[in-house]
């Protein structure tokens, strides 16, 4: 009886024993493994950056930030897709000749992977000021404002795809930041499908 006792209680030492120390070994694993993933500093300096798009309502903007900067993204309607080819005549670059502006895989009229999903550097490439998005038609940009973004530092227009308006004080078009589409509604800013920065 005495044995029976002895392995009862030699079974209950080695579990207890082994539940602590799995809960020791966790305790032990936690900080290690929080201090693999980037910190705020490391998201600053350009670690990527993950955005829920599709929450985003058509015709709506939301604000991130990538390496200290803005990055728009706006869920554009058909409407405003339909306009950009109206600003043609208007642009100083319509057919993306200054290729650093965007990705490769950005370089076409809606400069974008989705065509609905616009994502830019919201920093105008005259002296890095942060123009105001103005969306929508007309509004206080005049009748023939089909949508975009202005500058009101020194007066530089963007359409829609963040293409630079003729006359703008800005030289070239807004910057279109790598990125890549993990899965339909979650964005990756940051980094593309090749994993370059």
């Amino acid at each position: 009886m005495a044995n029976q006792v002895d392995t009862n209680r030699r079974r209950f030492l080695i579990a207890a024993t082994g539940a602590a120390g799995g809960v020791a070994a966790t305790a032990v694993a936690l900080p290690f493994v929080g201090s693999m993933l980037p910190s705020e500093r490391a998201k600053a300096a350009g670690a990527p950056v993950e955005v829920d798009v599709s929450k985003i309502e058509p015709g709506a903007m939301i604000t991130e930030e990538w390496r200290g900067k803005p990055v728009w993204i706006v869920n554009r309607t058909q409407e405003m897709l339909d306009a950009l080819a109206k600003n043609n005549d208007n642009l100083s670059d319509p057919m993306l000749q200054v290729t650093s502006q965007q990705p490769d895989y950005c370089n076409n009229p809606d400069r974008s992977i989705k065509s609905n999903m616009l994502v830019l550097v919201g920093i105008c490439t005259h002296l890095g000021c942060s123009p105001s998005p103005k969306l929508q038609p007309g509004n206080d940009m005049g009748a023939d404002w089909t949508g975009g973004f202005f500058c009101p530092c020194h007066g530089s227009k963007f359409d829609l795809a963040g293409r630079v308006f003729k006359g703008s004080p800005a030289p070239v078009n807004l910057v279109v930041p790598p990125h890549k589409y993990i899965s339909d509604g979650l964005l990756v800013v940051g980094v593309d499908a090749q994993g370059e920065a």
